[in-house]
């Protein structure tokens, strides 16, 4: 089995979203990371050098088991990255009324935030977080 290469860092949170040189980029970054924080109820963590995580769960994928955030996103040259760990398929109707968005297996891919519904996008991070609970119980 391969070692997962991105893991939780020490790395402050703060000192990445600050560093973010795009003030647009940088205040979406952080009404995310307060959303998730919400919604999860965990604090947020660096997991490699460019995705905030929040909470953990024990993982289990074709390559073995391994920890994993809950949700986390990453600011990323063309978009912001959602990550739902509960994989995007299962919430068709909620991407349907999400607004401007791009999907892959686990990911969502966001131009701006002023694009989507937030209210539809907490919804999204509640139910994926709920599933991943769910399924790792």
């Amino acid at each position: 089995m391969g070692k997962p290469k991105t893991k939780p860092k020490r790395a402050s949170v703060a000192a990445f979203l600050d560093g973010i040189a795009d003030e647009t980029g940088r205040g979406e970054c952080r009404a995310v990371a307060k959303l998730m924080e919400q919604v999860t109820g965990a604090k947020p963590q660096m997991w490699g050098t460019s995705i905030v995580g929040f909470g953990s769960h024990r993982y289990r994928g074709a390559s073995g088991e391994s920890d994993w955030f809950l949700a986390g996103f990453s600011p990323r040259k063309q978009n912001l990255t959602l990550y739902l760990m509960s994989g995007v398929e299962r919430h068709q109707k909620l991407l349907g009324r999400l607004g401007k968005h791009q999907v892959g297996k686990s990911c969502l891919y966001l131009k701006s935030l002023d694009d989507v519904d937030t209210d539809v996008l907490r919804e999204l991070i509640e139910e994926s977080v709920k599933q991943v609970i769910s399924s790792s119980s």
